[in-house]
Parts: structure tokens; sequence; C-alpha cells
């Protein structure tokens, strides 16, 4: 293959590029930019040096990073202005902010990023497996920020890359708590689709999602299913200086 024909090199980070208009950056890391992946036990040297790189490399427009240690839920936690530099809370799988200068960040393999922004600033993003997606961590976020005097259909969600309908089959259990249809054989299920209706019916207009199945783009994401330890890293953050 000639230097012509070489298909485009894999970028370091997929971007939200519909958020830029209302002063929003998000994105999710690609396998090009390393393993975030903390674990359950003591956090890799690699991984945390990147996370702290990460901070650093924020810093200007978000001096405090959130975090959490994930664990399939649907606790949301809301992060004022507060301390900069990075906080990793415990038990948490959403993050909502109204404060410019926050960035809020998950990690992610198959699990579905959910972006969710608003062009007053307020940014939300959720972590969401079958787990969440059977609870409705969709819906707990989005009630959160209405709850907080935004309406559903001024919101932008995307739901970034993450393992398509066709790559994740489940369990006639899992199935059932996702759709409600009972089966007595293993199915395959589109989480985004799923995470995509959820908050349809709750008012939200504006919708898109990443082109990206991280098992069938493996070459450019992590996946668990393909047998990847790894993790990429979601980001939102609106900036300091975004209504200036």
């Amino acid at each position: 293959m000639t230097a012509a024909q070489s298909p485009d090199p894999i970028p370091l980070r997929e971007k939200v590029d519909s958020f830029a208009s209302i002063g929003v950056d998000a994105f999710t890391t690609t396998r090009v930019a390393g393993d975030y992946g903390l674990g359950d036990g003591d956090p890799p040297q690699a991984a945390l040096a990147k996370w702290v790189a990460l901070q650093q490399e924020l810093a200007e427009v978000a001096p405090r990073l959130a975090s959490a240690k994930q664990i399939h839920g649907t606790r949301v936690l809301e992060h004022g202005a507060g301390t900069d530099g990075w906080t990793r809370h415990a038990g948490a799988d959403g993050h909502i902010t109204y404060a410019p200068g926050v960035a809020l960040a998950v990690q992610i393999a198959d699990c579905v990023p959910v972006f969710i922004a608003h062009p007053s600033g307020a940014v939300a993003l959720l972590h969401a497996g079958w787990r969440g997606t059977a609870e409705r961590i969709v819906q707990r976020g989005i009630n959160r920020l209405v709850d907080g005097g935004l309406d559903a259909a001024d919101l932008r969600v995307h739901l970034g890359p993450a393992i398509c309908g066709r790559c994740y089959e489940v369990g006639p259990d899992v199935f059932e708590q996702l759709t409600g249809w009972q089966t007595i054989r293993n199915r395959n299920v589109d989480l985004r689709a799923l995470l995509a209706e959820q908050a349809k019916e709750l008012g939200v207009r504006q919708l898109s999602a990443s082109p990206h199945c991280t098992k069938c783009d493996n070459d450019r994401f992590f996946s668990r299913r393909a047998g990847d330890a790894e993790r990429q890293v979601a980001v939102i953050v609106s900036a300091v200086d975004s209504k200036a």
C-alpha cells in the first residue's frame, strides 16, 4: 500500500463537534491515547499519570476534574466549583455541573458514554452499561437537570463510542430487564438505541451518536468484549471563559 492509499491515522480523541457551538468541549479518547483504566485495586501508576496529565492539560479552561469509581449503578453526583485539581469520588456512574470550568469524566470500554449539554453551560456525563440502561440512569440525569430549571427540549444528548447492537449479545434475563420482553435464548441489544428512546421519552429533541462500535472498530477503541482490559476516558467541560 502506498502512502497515498494509507488510511487516515486514528486521532487521539473523538470529539463531539455538535457541542462546540454552545461552548462545550466533549470527547472520548481512542486506543492511540492509551489506557485510562484505574481498576478495582491500587490504580496502575501509568494510568494515574495519564489522569494527572489530563487534568493539567485541561487546567486553563477547567481547573477542576471530577470522576468516580464506577459501580454500574445510577448514582449521579453534582459538582460545584470546589477545589482545583482532580477529585475521584466513590461509587457513582454519573456527574452533573452547572459551574463552568469543571470537567467531568467517566471510564469507558463497551459501555456508553452519554454526553449531555445545555446552552447555559450546564453539562452532564453518564456511564451507561446494561445495568445503568435498565435502571434508567439517563432518566435520572436528565430529571436532575430539569429539576434544576432546564428544559429537556433544549438539552443536547450525544451517545459516544460503545459496543453496537450487532456485537452485543446478552442472556434472556438481561434482555428482559432491558426490553421488558421475555425470551428463551440469547439476543442482541443496541444499548445506544435504548438510551436514545429513553431520552426522547423525556422530551429530548437534539440527539446524536458516534458512528463507531468499540468492538467492530477495535483498532480504534478498547473493547472488553474483544478481550481488552484497558479503558478509554470520556470528558465533558463547559470552559471557564465560554460566556466571555
